[in-house]
């Protein structure tokens, strides 16, 4: 079983930045200093964009359009803007608190840490993934894996092993980032027996807000072929004007 704890800190679940330049020989690479920047890659000093959902599972499959803005690492939030029986719940990151506001029963709810690896509206996104709770270079020793050709696209892969003292989910991160522009493909995320446990590939790679991003990201369970998790960005904007009270539980509750 896996510990309970905070998971990956997304993709994507979702935040906003651009990345470095740096050496191009393999010597030269810093994976700590890579794998920060990939996960910066969609978050800047401050940004909003919208987000469509597509949750598909053996036995349902759904839509979801959100709002989210960012604000440096510490403040996130996710506004649920459709379907009309869903809009306005919310998922706020506040310095280290995280709540949910529920608009039909007008409740808002602290999550505990260890609620942060759960699902997030059903979805195989973890609720970690949406605020981006945890940091893998916190939380993780990075090593070099490989670095060369996998299908025409030279890449470097990377290995995140858990340390010590850190309550993370995952037994082993994979990170395969592409060289030519340090554009993320591929993340596999291992259990502590060593066993697969999701996938995400990137892809649909464009010019939104000024910056190459991925505008898609897959999620995908191994253990639940044919399900998955879709979410692609409709737009993105950085360094917008809100501050840190934008992110304040009376603007979880009245959107402004």
């Amino acid at each position: 079983m896996a510990r309970i704890g905070r998971a990956h800190r997304l993709t994507g679940l979702l935040t906003l930045g651009c990345l470095a330049t740096f050496g191009t020989a393999s010597a030269q690479i810093d994976p700590l200093e890579i794998i920060d920047q990939v996960e910066q890659l969609y978050r800047g000093d401050s940004s909003r964009g919208t987000t469509t959902m597509q949750v598909v599972t053996e036995n349902w499959d759904r839509e979801i359009t959100m709002e989210v803005w960012s604000l440096g690492d510490d403040y996130s939030l996710v506004r649920i803007l459709a379907p009309a029986r869903e809009a306005g719940t919310a998922t706020l990151k506040a310095d280290q608190d995280i709540y949910n506001y529920l608009p039909k029963v007008d409740r808002t709810i602290k999550m505990p840490a260890s609620m942060m690896g759960g699902s997030w509206m059903g979805s195989h996104f973890t609720n970690d993934d949406l605020v981006q709770e945890s940091r893998l270079i916190n939380d993780y020793d990075i090593e070099l894996s490989f670095d060369g050709d996998r299908d025409g696209i030279v890449v470097w892969e990377f290995t995140l092993v858990p340390k010590p003292e850190a309550a993370v989910v995952w037994g082993r991160i994979e990170y395969r980032v592409r060289q030519t522009d340090y554009m993320p493909l591929a993340v596999s995320y291992y259990d502590e027996d060593g066993e697969l446990a999701r996938s995400m590939e990137f892809s649909d790679f464009a010019n939104m807000g000024g910056r190459v991003i991925p505008r898609l990201m897959m999620m995908r369970p191994a253990d639940k072929p044919g399900e998955y998790t879709s979410m692609r960005y409709e737009d993105l904007e950085f360094d917008v004007d809100i501050d840190e009270s934008f992110f304040s539980l009376r603007a979880l509750q009245n959107p402004r």
